[in-house]
C-alpha cells in the first residue's frame, strides 16, 4: 500500500468564497508512446485525453484513460503516467492549486524532488459540504461544456492578454464545479433511450468536423424531426446542433493553426469553411483576433 495515500492530499474545508485557484501550467501536448517515471506533484493536475489512450498507475491500481476522459492527479500522491496508443496521444494538462498558495516559476517547482522534499509546499485540496472532494474519484468524463472551458483556459494561459490571471481563475472555478457535479458513473449512453444515437453522432461530428452537418442532416441521422432532434441535442450536449458543430470546427481550426503550417485557406477548407472570407470572419468573431494573429501569438508565447 502507498504510504502517502492516507497522508496526502492535504485537505482544507473551505466555503466556496474562499476558493481562489491559481494556474501554474495549461497546455496541449502531443506525447509519444511510452512509460514515464514515477513521480509526485506539489500541486494538482487535470490530465485530459483529447486523442489516443493513456494510463496512470496510482493507489496501486492502473487506470486506463480513453479519449474524452480525464484523471485527477492529487498533490503528494505517487503516480506513473503512460501513453498506450501508437504512435502518440494528444493531451490537455492543467496544473493548479485551490488557494493560490504556491509560487511556481519552473516545472521543477511542480514536481517533487524526492532527494530534497519540502513538506510545506504540498498544496491543499479545497473541500466543501456540498460535494465530495475531487480526489474521492480518480477518473472523470467531463461534459462538453467543461471541455470547452478547459480549452478556453489553455488559450488564455497561452495568450496571456491583460487580465488573463483573473479569467483563468474564473474558468478554473467553473471547471471544478462542472467536475464535482459530474458523477463518474454516469455516461451519455445511459442517459436516455436516444443517448446512444446522440453519442455516435457526436463522435462522427468530432471525427469529421468538415462534414455537412445541417439541422436537417442531424435530424436524419437521429431519425427524428428537426425541432425534436434540436431540442434533444441541446438537452444532452448543452448547445444547439449548429453551435456545437461550429465549436468543434473552431477548436480544430485553432489546433491546425498551432500545430501545422497549412495556409489559412487550407485550414478553413479542412474544418468545413471553404470560403476563406467567411472562415476569417467567424474566427475573428470567436477569438477577437485574426487567424494569422492567433497563429503568430501561439508560437511566440
Amino acid at each position: 500500500m502507498d504510504q502517502h495515500r492516507e497522508t496526502y492530499p492535504l485537505q482544507r474545508p473551505a466555503a466556496f468564497q474562499e476558493w481562489s485557484p491559481s494556474i501554474h501550467y495549461a497546455q496541449f501536448q502531443q506525447v509519444s508512446t511510452g512509460i514515464f517515471p514515477r513521480r509526485r506533484l506539489y500541486n494538482f493536475e487535470l490530465l485530459y485525453v483529447v486523442q489516443g489512450q493513456a494510463a496512470t498507475t496510482m493507489h496501486g491500481q492502473r487506470f486506463v484513460i480513453d479519449a474524452g476522459r480525464l484523471i485527477f492527479l492529487p498533490s503528494g500522491i505517487y503516480h506513473q503516467n503512460e501513453i498506450i496508443s501508437q504512435p502518440d496521444a494528444r493531451l490537455l494538462g492543467i496544473h493548479f492549486d485551490f488557494f493560490h498558495e504556491l509560487t511556481i516559476m519552473t516545472e521543477a517547482d511542480m514536481i517533487v524532488n524526492e532527494e530534497d522534499i519540502h513538506p510545506g509546499k504540498f498544496a491543499h485540496e479545497a473541500c466543501s459540504d456540498m460535494f465530495p472532494p475531487l480526489s474521492s474519484e480518480v477518473l472523470y468524463t467531463p461534459p462538453l461544456a467543461c471541455v470547452q472551458l478547459m480549452e478556453q483556459l489553455v488559450q488564455e494561459f497561452t495568450m496571456r492578454r491583460t487580465g488573463y490571471e483573473l479569467v483563468c481563475k474564473s474558468l478554473m472555478l467553473n471547471i471544478l464545479c462542472q467536475l464535482m457535479r459530474t458523477s463518474p458513473s454516469q455516461s451519455l449512453a445511459a442517459a436516455s433511450p436516444h443517448s446512444a444515437k446522440l453519442a455516435r453522432l457526436v463522435e462522427q461530428i468530432e471525427a469529421y468536423p468538415s462534414g455537412f452537418w445541417s439541422n436537417q442532416s442531424i435530424a436524419d441521422e437521429l431519425q427524428m424531426s428537426i425541432d425534436y432532434s434540436a431540442k434533444l441535442f441541446k438537452q444532452a450536449i448543452g448547445l444547439p446542433p449548429s453551435e456545437y458543430v461550429q465549436s468543434v470546427r473552431h477548436r480544430e481550426a485553432r489546433r491546425l493553426l498551432r500545430e501545422t503550417d497549412m495556409t489559412i485557406e487550407q485550414i478553413g477548407g479542412q474544418v468545413g469553411y471553404p470560403d476563406i472570407h467567411y472562415f476569417s470572419r467567424l474566427f475573428r468573431r470567436h477569438e477577437g483576433i485574426s487567424a494569422s494573429e492567433y497563429r503568430k501569438l501561439s508560437r511566440i508565447l
